[in-house]
């Protein structure tokens, strides 16, 4: 198993400043992959170009770039030029985001997901292996049809490092884990808890299948908030909030992703409770209602020999790349829990 950085977006408490120092002590300390996200503040691109020259070693990821924020060619574009610009270490993580966004922020219907992620990641592989890029989908027609259109069936205009670049999709419910495991090199996970990974690894599984490949070779990457600190209990509570926003307001009543996973993991009652609370303005309560065996099943938290024993166990359960996300309060706090991270994957002896 191999360690991985989520950095997340920019927000109110973090600087790029803070998010570069992290990518760079990352890189010396040998994590595989660092990852930028977008929601819709800053976007995962122009981190990753930038960090692309201040990094020597470490791969750089977008968790994800919005599938319904770009046409597929740009995101080829854009992926093949980052890919350029670090020397082959980009890696494209897609998603389709959550209705909200997507029509709220984007203009984009959010109707049929699967098939439109389908179309998108056809397209993007095309036009990386700089073929001539002609689809004829739902979603996608390129180029626009005659008699009225003069566009024309256009190749990538210059050689990236390579023909294929790794292709990750963010996926939750079932039939979106099969489609990871049959199109893409491997799947972006959230709330992954070893407990439950089994269930999720047989839609996987069955994608691989459908295209004549098992699940060797696949890489599994969940996202896992971590907290270090002797006391477990005080390390959730840093999770709490963010756990509460996910299950609770991340998404309408009707049509919470995250809700539905939590459900799925066997906390049906609580979830609903927490998305009450949530929807109700009541943050701070759904935050405590958020159950403490759901944090600690889907967190690293506690001291270094904690966290190394839940490493063997996420390596049982399948996980190729732990990417951690660091709650912590400052710069050199997150720094030290990079470090710590390290040291745990050390002990635990699944490291790579």
């Amino acid at each position: 198993m191999r360690l991985g950085l989520s950095l997340g977006y920019q927000t109110a408490w973090s600087t790029p400043a803070d998010h570069l120092a992290f990518a760079q002590e990352a890189d010396r300390l040998g994590y595989s992959v660092v990852w930028a996200a977008e929601a819709y503040g800053s976007d995962s691109p122009s981190m990753l170009a930038w960090m692309a020259g201040q990094t020597e070693r470490i791969d750089l990821g977008s968790a994800v770039m919005q599938i319904p924020a770009r046409t597929p060619a740009m995101t080829a574009m854009t992926a093949a030029t980052i890919d350029a610009l670090s020397g082959g270490r980009f890696r494209l993580g897609l998603g389709v985001s959550g209705p909200q966004v997507s029509e709220g922020w984007h203009g984009v219907r959010f109707g049929k997901p699967l098939a439109r992620t389908r179309e998108f990641v056809d397209i993007v592989k095309l036009a990386v292996a700089r073929k001539s890029v002609a689809y004829d989908g739902e979603f996608y027609t390129l180029p626009l049809p005659l008699p009225d259109g003069p566009g024309k069936a256009l190749k990538l205009g210059f050689h990236p490092p390579r023909e294929h670049i790794p292709i990750y999709l963010a996926a939750v419910g079932p039939k979106n884990l099969e489609l990871a495991g049959e199109i893409a090199d491997g799947w972006l996970a959230v709330f992954y808890a070893p407990e439950f990974a089994e269930e999720q690894l047989a839609s996987v599984r069955a994608g691989r299948a459908k295209v004549g490949k098992e699940l060797a070779g696949f890489d599994v990457v969940p996202s896992v908030p971590v907290v270090v600190g002797d006391d477990i209990a005080t390390c959730a509570e840093l999770v709490r909030w963010y756990a509460a926003l996910y299950v609770g307001g991340m998404g309408s009543r009707q049509q919470n992703f995250y809700n539905q996973l939590a459900t799925r993991m066997g906390y049906g009652d609580a979830a609903r409770e927490v998305q009450d609370l949530y929807l109700a303005k009541r943050q701070r309560d759904a935050a405590a209602a958020v159950p403490m065996e759901f944090i600690d099943r889907t967190s690293l938290l506690g001291p270094k020999e904690r966290i190394a024993e839940r490493m063997r166990e996420y390596a049982a359960a399948g996980v190729t790349t732990l990417s951690v996300s660091l709650f912590a309060a400052d710069r050199d706090s997150g720094l030290h829990t990079l470090r710590t991270v390290a040291e745990a994957l050390d002990l635990s002896g699944v490291g790579e």
